[in-house]
């Protein structure tokens, strides 16, 4: 299940691949405000749904203003970035959801959101960075996919985690306040 959330504008990943249109609810000419960050581990089985989702959201001809990342970590120079933007969309696999299940949620800053290892960062301790060296925050939010395998060693989705991609893709158009145009819909989820 999706929560509904209000939607901004955010800046996209240019690529010269083939790429779907997406129509856009701004005007020409703004600069980027968003950034998408899809991050998990690419051999850990669902836990890849994250990056796996950008790079399909990368593929898609996004306004100028997006800008989307695949990570297999979430490091410390990303909060440079974030506190540039108008808005940060997190994608990341969750275990503490049914698997296939989505779920979209506002994040704050939180210092005591540190992780436990040093080359890899909370988002919320990303948002307390920017917080504290650069004074300002973007409006955040964090899709979570469940997953139902996190195995290592396993490099694809389960079915459902693959079933929940083309969802995730959905609700970051619309926390990104775009609309697919009906006849290339089905072009997003292949």
């Amino acid at each position: 299940m999706i929560a509904s959330v209000a939607t901004e504008p955010s800046p996209r990943h240019t690529s010269n691949q083939n790429q779907s249109s997406i129509k856009e609810d701004t005007k020409p000419g703004v600069s980027a405000t968003a950034l998408v960050i899809g991050y998990g581990s690419p051999i850990r089985g669902d836990d890849a749904i994250g990056p796996l989702v950008a790079d399909r959201l990368q593929q898609l001809a996004l306004p100028d203003w997006v800008r989307v990342e695949a990570r297999h970590i979430l490091t410390a120079e990303l909060a440079a970035d974030m506190a540039r933007m108008a808005r940060v969309i997190f994608l990341d696999a969750g275990v503490d959801l049914p698997p296939g299940e989505l779920r979209c949620q506002p994040l704050q800053p939180d210092t005591s959101a540190l992780s436990s290892m040093a080359h890899f960062h909370d988002p919320r301790e990303l948002l307390a960075w920017c917080q504290g060296l650069y004074g300002r925050v973007p409006e955040a939010w964090l899709i979570t996919a469940g997953g139902a395998e996190f195995d290592y060693g396993h490099f694809r989705l389960s079915d459902t985690a693959a079933a929940a991609v083309q969802p995730m893709m959905q609700a970051v158009l619309e926390q990104l306040g775009l609309h697919t145009p009906p006849a290339e819909s089905a072009l997003i989820g292949s």
